[in-house]
């Protein structure tokens, strides 16, 4: 039987979201039959924005023990209809949703090009992947590999980083649907103003807040002391959250 975990990062300056999604991530875990795992402590080194997004290279490691592992970020809300990502993705494919689409493809490109401008050419001209749900097995370990000693830092880090090592190692990806990464940007005019209680998954990242009107003036006040809006997200996160399990 094949070795699966779910995983996800976080420490104690995210609190209110682990309180509000974990349990969600250990009762899919246990749907999918892996093991759910926190990866928190100190990060080999921070983003320029001082994140610790780089906490994901732990995972080249952990592909030695286990044979696939599933990546979501904590500021996720799993949906109940949500199935077996596992069985949605080929063992020898990369799940993830490709972003450079809609109202995000001239940046998102742009950024493909820049890295490469940085790097090197592999070839890459679309298909820009998201670790906020990203599928990976034994064989996709290089994708955490530095490049010429190097992790990228700047605009896309970790993500455009692995997707940059996606095209320079050849590795498949299996192109998931919007519904299991479900930003902001998909419920926008360009894709039909899509439901995201139909997803599976709810991602609040970016600007995360998907109805203005339902968030309190108390959070919204916060907001110009809260540049990533975390006041305002996680108060949608939790009005969807209600919605949904009640």
């Amino acid at each position: 039987m094949k070795k699966l975990a779910i995983i996800t990062r976080s420490d104690e300056t995210v609190k209110e979201w682990t309180e509000l999604t974990h349990p969600l991530f250990k009762k899919y875990a246990d749907k999918c039959g892996a093991d759910f795992i926190i990866l928190s402590g100190k990060a080999p080194f921070l983003d320029l924005d001082n994140q610790p997004h780089y906490r994901l290279l732990k995972v080249y490691q952990m592909l030695e023990t286990y044979d696939r592992i599933l990546h979501l970020d904590t500021d996720m809300i799993i949906n109940k209809n949500c199935p077996n990502i596992f069985e949605e993705v080929p063992e020898n494919m990369i799940g993830s949703i490709y972003e450079d689409v809609g109202t995000r493809t001239p940046d998102r490109r742009a950024r493909i090009a820049h890295i490469q401008k940085c790097w090197g050419d592999v070839g890459w001209k679309t298909g820009y992947t998201n670790a906020g749900t990203i599928l990976l097995s034994k064989e996709h370990r290089d994708v955490f590999l530095p490049h010429n000693n190097e992790f990228w830092v700047a605009a896309g880090t970790a993500d455009l980083h692995m997707s940059y090592n996606i095209h320079k190692y050849d590795l498949k990806v299996h192109q998931l649907d919007y519904k299991w990464n479900h930003m902001t940007m998909f419920s926008e005019e360009w894709n039909d103003n899509a439901d995201r209680f139909d997803s599976h998954i709810i991602h609040y990242a970016g600007r995360g807040v998907f109805d203005e009107n339902q968030i309190s003036e108390e959070a919204l006040a916060n907001h110009s002391a809260d540049t990533d809006r975390q006041s305002c997200k996680l108060e949608q996160a939790r009005l969807d959250y209600k919605r949904i399990y009640g």
